[in-house]
């Protein structure tokens, strides 16, 4: 499932209309989380939210970082296309958290325990850094904290 590009602009503080022709099928269809590409000008980026109804319009955020990462102000129109969200938690992993999980199954089980939006936190967290090494290293950390029966966000991602 996906749309055909269309324009659209900031409203509001960061956050982008959907037009109901795109947004509701994917809503009909139960998909909160959505797969979004942004176009302006010769720059493009991709990223993962969530498709949200606010006072009868539906939203997808689109915070600074991806206006800067997109090279667009408040005022310019530019175009989305919208994608089903085929990932497991609604977000792309890393790989080299990945690989953690597939290392550690007794933390990988305490990690499927946490709320959906709990794993998209500690994925964007690890996400963050650039370093393969790092990445590594912080989801290590949480896997131990998880299994030592750490759930506090804050303390999930320290020694």
């Amino acid at each position: 499932m996906h749309t055909p590009k269309f324009p659209v602009h900031i409203t509001g503080t960061h956050g982008v209309i959907i037009p109901e022709e795109h947004a509701v099928p994917f809503a009909e269809a139960g998909h909160k989380r959505i797969h979004i590409k942004a176009f302006f000008e010769d720059q493009q980026i991709e990223f993962h939210g969530a498709l949200r109804l606010y006072q009868g319009n539906y939203i997808v955020s689109f915070g600074k970082r991806y206006q800067k990462a997109l090279g667009v102000f408040p005022t310019d129109f530019f175009e989305f296309q919208l994608f089903e969200n085929t990932t497991t938690y609604g977000v792309e992993i890393p790989e080299t958290m990945q690989a953690v999980m597939d290392s550690d199954p007794e933390g990988f089980s305490y990690f499927k325990k946490l709320t959906d939006g709990r794993k998209r936190g500690l994925i964007y967290y690890v996400k963050r850094f650039k370093n393969d090494q790092t990445q590594v290293d912080k989801s290590l950390l949480i896997f131990e904290n998880l299994k030592r029966g750490i759930t506090d966000p804050r303390e999930l991602i320290k020694r």
